[in-house]
């Protein structure tokens, strides 16, 4: 970066918005792209703005921390935004109660299969115990997954890039897996992409259908309280073998 090129971004980065406006002018070039391949999940807008915001921050020199001092405020809005995700389920909960036992099932074993591959793989590759700890809730929406990470002794920060690799590589890559294994019902398919990427899954389902919507941000939700009981409980024996 040229002299004067850094000397105006050192002027921007004193202001602490300087982070939301990137984040929100970033998603909103991502989300353009987007519709122009005509909705490709592979120009999913979250992976376009991460991959945008990473090569700006590289470029420049900007700590994370300088960053997220202003853009803490979407993360902030996580909160409200999991709570409002009730509305659409609320619509469809006659179908949700009809399906309710097949749901539990498969919230059980989703559950347990991210917890337990995560750390396997990370213990395969020789990855520290500090780093497999980290790994166990990355199917977890963000503020859970971190507050689960850091109640065990693994990295916050860690778990919460790992979060997002998992909802982007789920959002991208669910379309493909769903037709190689010939899963059609949108109800099934919002159940197993909420409970594998979490908001980011569920956001890109609520784009898709409603009814794939509402069930993503059930089993979002449930997936972060079973994930918060089950990793406690899971913990003695976690331990042993790390």
């Amino acid at each position: 970066m040229s002299p004067q090129l850094q000397a105006i971004w050192m002027y921007l980065a004193a202001s602490p918005l300087l982070g939301l406006a990137l984040t929100l002018l970033a998603y909103q070039g991502a989300l353009f792209i987007y519709q122009r391949s005509g909705n490709h999940p592979l120009a999913n807008p979250v992976l376009l703005a991460v991959a945008f915001l990473m090569l700006l921050l590289q470029a420049t020199g900007t700590s994370y921390q300088t960053y997220f001092d202003g853009a803490q405020f979407v993360h902030f809005l996580l909160g409200p935004a999991t709570v409002a995700l009730a509305v659409p389920l609320y619509r469809h909960f006659r179908k949700v109660r009809a399906m309710l036992l097949p749901l539990l099932a498969a919230l059980l074993a989703g559950s347990l299969t991210a917890i337990v591959s995560a750390m396997a793989i990370g213990k395969l590759l020789g990855a520290s115990p500090a780093t497999i700890l980290s790994l166990a809730p990355k199917s977890v929406t963000t503020p859970i997954a971190m507050g689960i990470a850091e109640g065990i002794g693994g990295i916050p920060s860690l778990t919460a890039g790992m979060v997002i690799v998992t909802g982007i590589f789920g959002a991208v890559a669910y379309p493909y897996l769903f037709n190689l294994i010939r899963v059609r019902d949108p109800a099934a398919q919002g159940f197993a992409i909420g409970l594998a990427a979490h908001g980011i899954g569920t956001a890109r389902a609520m784009q898709i259908n409603p009814q794939m919507g509402a069930f993503a941000a059930l089993a979002m939700s449930l997936n972060g309280l079973l994930t918060a009981l089950l990793i406690p409980l899971l913990l003695p024996f976690i331990k042993n073998t790390l």
